[in-house]
């Protein structure tokens, strides 16, 4: 483990939210590469949110209030930016309860260090832009984490220097990391849909991901039997005609870039948000023959990997350790599902949709495929380092540490969805058994992400493990 570091503070602005929050944005300076300080440095950014103080009539200055610890919320990905806290279910529930709120950028991500695909051409060659890349995973993550832990509470009393966190999906994830590599940073931890499958090995994971995914695509299907023609239709048009679909942002309207909505299946809401768009798409066809503007753009807002490339760069690597390559792991899992077809049939133009028994067509979930590489803008030249990433296996440590979570003495706190299609339920479990002392609520009511789409009932189940004791 290299040494640890303090971020450096470079801006600090403070105001008065409408809502009642007072916000400060938060700038920090820390090293790209712990291992290499001497490589440069990148800018994280970060809000902390607080009740604001009250003044007493006929006094100047606020009264004056105990200190209160920070809960750091850690957002889902990998490749998403820190959420605005006005409108996040934490930020008030986590206000009642007594906290600081921060929400952080990962770097690489909202206004952190932002990468995007000029960003990772200017590094060089294949070779330097995956050396790049590499250093934005979770292990380098956490190390920012404690270095903005180090700055921000460095003249606090020791009491209050250890702060929790909350991850939410990957931010469960960056959880589990921290656990293993800085406990002595923690007082609590709050997981929702994030108890990583710390076991498996990438192709492990969409091999059991995929069978959650089929049981999203037959409930899509049940709601909305019309859709698997519909479905059909629309693929069967994007055979013949993709390459002359040219989507506003820039990119292709191809099958791959159809079935890549699924990713919305795995959420409250996600079966309707897809089939309102193939409505559209096949209104389109039906009125016109063809997909007009607001169509496409209603369709490109659905999957942001232009602007938020780190996730398809990033997604697979998220399940490797020391020696292990992803090898493009969710397309290798598809080929043990017939359903999947388009995703491992290369000329599709000799498929003919729909026909009589054939089998439906399936989309995908949060399975990122090279397919993506070509249709995608911002993601076509970064194709190459993509590939040399799926085959990269020389990572420099495991991002987790099994040893220290099997002797975790800090107070762990999760809610796990049984029918989560993005976390499968049996690695969940395997991972709550490893970590001491976690206390887990497991519920088949509630999709991936309830956090945001049932705020209070999540937040109310985390709390009440915190707050109960078992005999």
């Amino acid at each position: 483990m290299d040494s640890v570091w303090t971020a450096r503070l470079v801006g600090s602005r403070s105001h008065i939210h409408p809502c009642g929050f007072h916000v400060t944005e938060l700038f920090f300076e820390v090293p790209l590469n712990y291992a290499r300080p001497g490589d440069g440095t990148i800018r994280l950014f970060a809000r902390s949110i607080s009740r604001p103080e009250k003044t007493i009539p006929g006094l100047s200055k606020p009264v004056d209030e105990p200190m209160k610890p920070y809960l750091v919320y850690l957002e889902g990905g990998p490749g998403f930016g820190g959420p605005e806290p006005r409108s996040h279910p934490v930020s008030n529930r986590a206000l009642d309860a007594g906290y600081t709120v921060l929400y952080v950028d990962y770097r690489g991500t909202g206004m952190s260090n932002p990468i995007h695909t000029d960003l990772v051409l200017k590094q060089g060659d294949v070779n330097q832009q995956v050396e790049y890349l590499k250093l934005f995973r979770a292990n380098s993550i956490v190390r920012d984490l404690e270095a903005i832990r180090l700055c921000l509470t460095e003249s606090w009393k020791p009491e209050y220097q250890t702060w929790s966190i909350f991850g939410q999906s990957f931010g469960g994830f960056v959880c589990l990391s921290y656990l293993s590599k800085y406990p002595q940073g923690l007082r609590e931890v709050f997981m929702t849909g994030g108890l990583a499958p710390v076991k498996r090995q990438p192709l492990e994971v969409y091999s059991a991901l995929y069978r959650k995914v089929i049981q999203r695509n037959e409930a899509y299907y049940s709601k909305y039997p019309e859709d698997e023609a519909n479905v059909a239709r629309i693929a069967s048009y994007l055979t013949t005609n993709e390459a002359d679909i040219h989507l506003p942002g820039g990119g292709t309207f191809t099958v791959h870039r159809l079935l890549g909505l699924g990713m919305a299946f795995g959420g409250h809401g996600g079966l309707d948000t897809v089939h309102n768009l193939v409505v559209k798409l096949i209104s389109d066809l039906d009125q016109f023959n063809y997909f007009t503007t607001p169509t496409l753009m209603a369709l490109e807002r659905e999957v942001p990997f232009d602007s938020n490339p780190v996730y398809a760069i990033l997604h697979e690597s998220i399940y490797c350790s020391r020696g292990v390559a992803s090898n493009w792991a969710a397309l290798n899992a598809a080929r043990k599902f017939e359903n999947f077809f388009f995703w491992t049939q290369s000329d599709h133009s000799q498929l003919s949709l729909p026909v009589d028994g054939m089998v439906r067509v399936y989309f995908s979930g949060e399975m990122v495929f090279p397919q993506f590489f070509d249709t995608y803008p911002t993601l076509r030249p970064l194709k190459p380092a993509a590939e040399a990433l799926a085959r990269y296996s020389q990572w420099e440590e495991d991002l987790y540490n099994e040893e220290q979570l099997r002797r975790n003495e800090v107070p762990v706190y999760a809610v796990s969805f049984i029918d989560d299609m993005y976390v499968d339920i049996g690695a969940a479990r395997e991972t709550a058994a490893l970590v001491k002392g976690i206390k887990v609520h497991e519920t088949n009511q509630l999709h991936h992400n309830a956090i945001r789409a049932k705020g209070d009932e999540v937040l109310g189940m985390l709390f009440k493990l915190r707050d109960d004791t078992l005999d």
